[in-house]
């Protein structure tokens, strides 16, 4: 009988870090290809519930933009982005819920569920966990930032076992108000300062954070971030990505990491080994 060494040595060196986030909270911002590629879907399941198995509670936050983008095509709706946000009209607000709770959000749970995780769907409005206020410039819609998160409704979900799946949907502060569509790296953000998290996952579409020469950034501190925006290193949609890290870390989340979802089982990858595979940001 045969044994494998080098399968062996992968498992030992790993041992170290299961130790080490044993109990602790990871939120995992789900986006990118590795949300919309059958294939990338089934390995997310997959990590997903091995952290969860070696006794790490994950939190995932999604979003859903392509298939928001889709259905208001389908519908002939228009829709119109400014620095990469969307502005939230009162019709394109019933599209993104409709999405993002009635299909996004079911499905995750669905394919967790499916390979032995214990998951469970929510939104912001649910217990009005999550409360928001518009953007701040009117232009801007229902397209909110978010106010308040009840970090009471996900420990006791955590304390039951559960893997919290939360769609970025936050609750407004008037009776029938319809809610406010938050960005998911900024809810992730959020939710990860309020529960007390040891982390939060970025998952992109790129390998992290990279220098002019287009090479990968492992590690960067707070301060080299504002260095690497100042001198123009860091453009376009990698801006609000840091952003919401070091927002993350300056609420107590000790390291926000970037990654590429584009990667199988880049969570394992990034957590349970010394070289990960992205960037990771702290203080």
């Amino acid at each position: 009988m045969k044994s494998n060494p080098k399968k062996v040595q992968t498992l030992l060196e790993a041992l170290p870090f299961i130790k080490k986030f044993n109990e602790k909270i990871v939120v995992i911002k789900y986006g990118g290809s590795a949300q919309t590629s059958p294939e990338l879907k089934e390995k997310f399941a997959q990590d997903i519930l091995l952290m969860y198995l070696v006794g790490i509670r994950p939190v995932v936050v999604h979003g859903g933009g392509p298939m928001i983008n889709e259905m208001l095509r389908n519908l002939k709706i228009q829709t119109e982005f400014v620095d990469g946000q969307r502005i939230t009209t009162p019709e394109v607000m019933r599209i993104v819920e409709m999405v993002l709770c009635g299909e996004v959000n079911n499905e995750i749970v669905s394919l967790l569920n499916y390979h032995g995780a214990k998951a469970i769907g929510l939104n912001g409005k649910d217990a009005h966990f999550i409360k928001a206020e518009p953007k701040e410039h009117a232009k801007w819609g229902l397209t909110g930032t978010i106010t308040d998160v009840n970090a009471d409704v996900i420990h006791k979900m955590l304390r039951e076992k559960f893997i919290p799946v939360i769609a970025p949907i936050a609750s407004g502060d008037t009776m029938g108000h319809p809610g406010y569509n938050i960005n998911a790296d900024f809810a992730a953000s959020q939710i990860a300062k309020a529960i007390g998290a040891n982390k939060v996952i970025f998952m992109t579409d790129t390998a992290g954070v990279l220098n002019k020469e287009m090479e990968l950034f492992s590690s960067l501190t707070e301060a080299e971030v504002e260095a690497l925006k100042a001198d123009g290193t860091i453009t376009g949609g990698m801006v609000p990505k840091v952003d919401a890290c070091l927002e993350a870390i300056d609420g107590g989340v000790k390291k926000a990491h970037i990654i590429d979802g584009r990667i199988e089982h880049a969570m394992l990858l990034e957590l349970f080994t010394a070289e990960g595979v992205g960037t990771e940001i702290t203080l």
